[in-house]
């Protein structure tokens, strides 16, 4: 940063001098002097708006900055000057498939990919819209046009200490803990592997640890057998075995927790999506007793998403038809409601052996998800939700503390949740236990302020892991 700026400061600003100026705005962000950034690129693209580079790092900064709208305006113009640039249209549909605009973010990828056939980012990114629609079978040709040659990548590192260097485990189709929220990279030196894309000869970079990322059982099976063998090679520690992993199914879960005290897990049966939609999808369900209402789910897909509730007999052939995929997951409905009516869900998380409470959320909706529940604007809904974070046995009963503490044993992660809500004798109503969980800080609302404590405490349990597991006790953030 001192060489550009003393470059700049003896040189009359003009167009010779827009690449320094760039690179120099690019080191503002990285250095966190994010608004500094912003108003470099804002000063460069005033003398040179039609500058692929300046647009293009710009919306990634944007985009780091959390203004997705911002940076979408900003891709849009840089394809709009150049639209035979294919990463302009590359940058422009990640956006719009992390915002579930699976059409729009297609039609991006499709565009790069008439530019340049081979792109690789192009052919990763509709792999995983393609995942997300539940096209397995097209998104594995892509991921293989994708990350062939390219299955390991190294994150930048910004740190000013020697960093501690892991391997991240990821799957190409999705289904992988969400890890920006504790790996700083001002601490760790990331290599990020998709292991399912990864040839076995290729060496393993340098690494004090492993961190298995891939955490859903149900859509990441390949995934989970090649980051097994890919341990095998590794005498670094691991945090979240692959083969204790691949346990954590909603079938297999349901089968072997239902024997803990305290637990009541819901019957769940994987059958083909094509009897369900058709005539004999009522007999198939009376076949296994399933009673009405009962839950249809998509596997692989989290937050909610393709997963239905169906009251009755006669909308079950319409709900089937309406999910994605060959076959679907029929999941008896545990009745989570209190005496207000309200459905509860609540959620730990265990970390290295002990177990934190993230949240609480309440809704009038059976399908109860943190971001959509019924908190925001219910200060008694948030009142509740305090007293659980700040005193969680008091809340949930000696008979559901009990309960946990079994589920985290049999599971045997150094990283994972549990979904549950409570039954009227406090049994624990298991939807969930698995190591998909995001951990989400909360925004800058002060109505949030309750939950910062909590959050945090998770977070730094998960940094202290990573330095025990890779060695590093004594250092800190």
């Amino acid at each position: 940063m001192r060489q550009l700026e003393d470059q700049l400061a003896h040189r009359p600003v003009g167009n010779d001098t827009i690449d320094t100026e760039i690179e120099r705005a690019v080191l503002l962000g990285a250095l966190n002097r994010q608004q500094d950034a912003q108003q470099a690129f804002v000063d460069i693209l005033r003398r040179a708006p039609a500058n692929f580079s300046a647009l293009n790092e710009f919306g990634t900064l944007l985009t780091t900055m959390g203004a997705t709208e911002a940076a979408c305006r900003v891709y849009a113009e840089a394809i709009a000057q150049h639209p035979e640039n294919p990463m302009g249209h590359v940058n422009l549909a990640n956006l719009l498939l992390r915002a579930n605009k699976h059409a729009e973010a297609r039609a991006r990828y499709d565009a790069a990919l008439r530019i340049d056939p081979e792109l690789a980012q192009a052919h990763q990114g509709l792999g995983a819209v393609l995942s997300d629609l539940g096209d397995r079978a097209g998104a594995r040709s892509h991921f293989r046009k994708g990350f062939r040659s390219h299955a390991v990548s190294t994150l930048p590192y910004r740190g000013t200490e020697p960093p501690v260097a892991l391997l991240q485990l990821v799957s190409s189709g999705g289904g992988n803990i969400p890890t920006a929220s504790f790996l700083d990279d001002r601490m760790f030196l990331t290599n990020v592997i998709v292991t399912d894309y990864l040839d076995p000869s290729t060496p393993l970079p340098p690494h004090q640890l492993i961190f298995n990322a891939i955490g859903d059982a149900d859509l990441c099976g390949p995934a989970l057998k090649a980051a097994a063998r890919l341990i095998a090679r590794s005498r670094a520690p691991v945090i979240n075995d692959p083969r204790a992993v691949m346990n954590t199914g909603r079938i297999d879960n349901a089968r072997r927790l239902r024997a803990v005290p305290g637990v009541v897990t819901p019957r769940t049966v994987l059958m083909a999506r094509e009897i369900l939609a058709g005539t004999q999808g009522a007999a198939l369900i009376a076949q296994h007793q399933f009673p009405f209402p009962l839950l249809l789910r998509s596997p692989g897909y989290h937050t909610g998403r393709n997963f239905i509730l169906v009251d009755r007999e006669a909308g079950l052939a319409a709900a089937a038809a309406s999910l994605p995929g060959d076959d679907l997951l029929a999941i008896e409905y545990l009745d989570a409601r209190g005496p207000d009516g309200n459905a509860r869900k609540y959620r730990v998380m265990m970390i290295a052996g002990q177990i934190y409470p993230l949240h609480l959320a309440i809704s009038g909706n059976w399908k109860v998800h943190y971001f959509t529940a019924d908190m925001a604007d219910k200060p008694g809904h948030r009142a509740e939700e305090a007293k659980f974070l700040s005193d969680m046995p008091a809340a949930l009963g000696a008979r559901a503390i009990a309960a946990l503490e079994q589920v985290r044993d049999r599971l045997g992660l150094d990283y994972a949740g549990i979904d549950f809500g409570l039954g009227p004798d406090g049994d624990l109503l298991l939807f969930e236990a698995n190591a998909t969980m995001v951990i989400s800080p909360p925004d800058r609302d002060e109505r949030w302020a309750y939950r910062r404590a909590a959050v945090g405490a998770i977070l730094d349990a998960v940094v202290a892991m990573i330095m025990q597991k890779s060695g590093h006790n004594n250092r800190t953030q």
